[in-house]
């Protein structure tokens, strides 16, 4: 007789929020398995995976045991000294914990730890029925799933994310008796809400997809998710153009069908004058379509929407489909013929009147700073400064248009359109757009020269202001998206390759941005004086931010991004700790590092110079840059003397140059030398002349070691 067999466990539910379905199917499936695991109930996963509809959730095993293994268990009781009386009779601690046992004292047994002998009560139970544990072990899955807000219906004092209607639960071909959240177990699920409004049956785990697919469900969600694709491109290529298929409106609508079906829909090519984005905005985020794009990539007059039925009359659903988008493309258009009536530049006088932080005054005055930022960085950049100048001007006046007003994720977007409708410079109006990249984790930094400098412009305000209002992130608190900002601004600077010192570039925002709060202040004292209101009430004072804070800042968000570049932190730690002005070079002598501890050398050059760096740490004064040959009387130190002098040599080019691969390759070849320095030379010895220049050896050695970063953070 077999000792396993196939289970299966579908909750039956109202429709289940879509953009959590997915994290609530895993948690469901990672709760019983857990169940399964505590109780030592073997199972064999065998690709199972969490099996979800909008109307279920399901967990599908091969294979799992039918009963648990044998039960062992430890009790321990009381010490000896508490246990026994001087006449080795028992106490009542020790009688209690036995009756608890349900055992006679003299068939304890015993046991020693650190604190001497003690009883304990060891027992072993056979295992119980799977079967018989089933329900708790669904209880306490349920129990643990993340629901912020449970659902309760009928008279009961449970919830869950929504009402059930019914449970499957089946152990091989028998039900398992449950009653859980008010529903009793079965075998009887439910098909197609339209398609198949029956019940369907499962005479055993194993019929469970099958039996669904034929009732016009796809339990799997692989499988829907492939449908909903090639049903998708499909239809796409029949109009003539490829589906935009975003990954997130795709796992939408993966989570709102459980029969998908495409179908192909059209709107008026009119629609076409409005701004592409806000079109595919509308499609994507409010309906759920996808756009078809014709062969240059632009959005043609073509979409596909999915529904969650094979009807018999398709022509009536795509007219449903064109009807909701026509409203919201004509509510589009009519703001994007306004905004062009009204033009980019008029725009901003309203940009006066809006407040971008209460201390540091409108989005006027933020754009004003911003103009003077992208100005100097446009020189360091060799970008034209009048360009940076007129781009960043214009930067945030479509903030002020009915567009963005309506979009809001249309910023920059729209600006660009109006830009080039006003016969902006081309590069212009593609800066406006760009200065907001990376918009989201993964996303390109700007690609055009000019756009990297108003990304770059931007940042370092918003940096400096939020800093200087008293706006650093903590915990989990982050209002101004400070962390975000700063690693955009790390990027740009970085991928950009734009060697911008950072430091000196952030205490010019800074200072901008004291500046701003100043007269800010000051506005508003004026008012409060004129309307002889009280003063009103001086802020809490914070301290002034410096450059260098910020710096830090800036550099720490790189951790998690050359972390996901699998750099080890203790590379990162060695470049970091140069504070270098400019981040590009950051970057360059980043790579050489992981390159250089891949040698042989590495470890122990690494070791040596933080030997050499905690030797100089202790010098109670200055350590002596000059080294006198005459003094050497160890042929150690002379033959390292030598090799470093070679070394030095041959490497200054190479750092002028910037080759760090390089420079760490020649470094490499110091090992022999430095090891039988460290081997045959005492630094410290009485003779004070001998001692300060082995000192000044070692000084010289350190700073080439750490030439291209402090080497010595690679020891372990």
């Amino acid at each position: 007789m077999s000792t396993t067999q196939p289970l299966l466990i579908e909750l039956g539910t109202e429709e289940l929020p879509v953009k959590a379905l997915s994290g609530l199917a895993q948690a469901f499936f990672d709760g019983v398995l857990d169940g399964l695991h505590k109780r030592g109930i073997g199972f064999d996963r065998d690709g199972a995976k969490p099996l979800y509809t909008p109307r279920r959730l399901a967990v599908l095993l091969p294979a799992v045991a039918l009963r648990q293994p044998e039960q062992n268990s430890e009790v321990l009781g009381p010490y000896l000294n508490i246990a026994l009386d001087a006449d080795g009779q028992p106490t009542k601690a020790l009688q209690g914990f036995a009756a608890k046992a349900g055992i006679d004292w003299t068939q304890l047994e015993k046991t020693s730890d650190a604190k001497g002998e003690r009883f304990v009560h060891r027992a072993t139970k056979p295992g119980a029925d799977t079967a018989s544990l089933l329900a708790d072990i669904v209880r306490e899955a349920l129990a643990a799933m993340p629901i912020p807000k449970p659902m309760r219906w009928g008279d009961h004092d449970y919830g869950f994310a929504r009402p059930m209607h019914w449970l499957v639960l089946l152990l091989g071909n028998e039900v398992v008796p449950a009653d859980i959240l008010g529903v009793r177990s079965d075998r009887v699920s439910r098909g197609h809400r339209f398609m198949h409004d029956q019940t369907v049956s499962f005479n055993a785990p194993g019929d469970y997809i099958e039996a669904l697919r034929g009732a016009k469900v796809l339990v799997d969600p692989d499988e829907r998710r492939e449908r909903i694709v090639r049903e998708v491109t499909a239809a796409a290529a029949q109009a003539g153009g490829s589906a935009r298929i975003d990954d997130g409106i795709l796992e939408e609508v993966n989570g709102l069908t459980e029969w998908p079906v495409a179908v192909a829909c059209g709107f008026e090519r009119e629609f076409l004058a409005v701004p592409q984005e806000a079109l595919i905005a509308t499609m994507e985020a409010n309906q759920k379509f996808f756009p078809v794009l014709d062969a240059a990539g632009k959005l043609s007059e073509r979409f596909v929407g999915i529904a969650n039925i094979e009807s018999r009359d398709v022509g009536e659903v795509r007219k449903g489909y064109e009807r909701v988008i026509r409203p919201r493309f004509a509510d589009a258009k009519f703001f994007f013929d306004e905004d062009l009536k009204q033009g980019l530049a008029p725009m901003g006088e309203g940009l006066k009147t809006v407040t971008y932080q209460a201390k540091l005054g409108s989005v006027a005055d933020k754009v004003a700073r911003v103009t003077a930022l992208a100005q100097d960085v446009a020189l360091i950049a060799g970008v034209d400064p009048a360009l940076a100048r007129r781009a960043a001007e214009l930067s945030k006046n479509d903030l002020q248009s009915r567009m963005v007003n309506e979009f809001p994720e249309l910023q920059g977007i729209a600006g660009r359109y109006y830009a080039v409708a006003a016969n902006e410079p081309a590069q212009v109006a593609d800066a406006i757009d760009e200065a907001y990249m990376p918009r989201f984790a993964g996303d390109a930094i700007a690609p055009s020269r000019l756009g990297r400098v108003l990304a770059i412009a931007e940042r370092l305000d918003t940096l400096a202001g939020g800093f200087a209002a008293g706006l650093k992130p903590t915990g989990n608190k982050d209002p101004f998206s400070l962390r975000r900002n700063a690693l955009g601004l790390a990027r740009t600077l970085i991928e950009g390759e734009i060697d911008l010192p950072l430091s000196e570039a952030l205490q010019s925002a800074l200072a901008a941005a004291a500046m701003a709060i100043a007269l800010e202040a000051t506005r508003k004292q004026t008012q409060a004086d004129e309307s002889g209101k009280a003063k009103p009430a001086d802020p809490a004072k914070v301290a002034a931010p410096t450059a260098d804070e910020l710096y830090d800042f800036v550099v720490e968000r790189l951790r998690s991004y050359y972390t996901e570049r699998s750099v080890p932190g203790q590379q990162f730690d060695a470049v970091a700790a140069l504070r270098l002005p400019m981040l590009p070079d950051f970057d360059r002598r980043l790579n050489a590092i992981a390159e250089f501890a891949k040698l042989p050398e590495a470890e122990a050059l690494a070791a040596a110079n933080k030997r050499s760096r905690n030797i100089l740490k202790k010098v109670d004064g200055e350590v002596p840059s000059a080294i006198d040959a005459a003094l050497f009387n160890e042929p150690a130190e002379r033959e390292l003397a030598q090799a470093v002098d070679a070394a030095v040599a041959d490497t200054d080019p190479l750092l002028a140059q910037r080759d760090y691969v390089a420079v760490l390759g020649r470094l490499a070849r110091l090992r022999p030398q430095v090891d039988a320095f460290f081997d045959k030379v005492m630094v410290n010895v009485d003779d004070a002349a001998v001692r300060n220049n082995r000192l000044a050896l070692l000084k010289r050695l350190s700073d080439r070691l750490g030439s291209v970063a402090a080497i010595e953070h690679l020891s372990v």
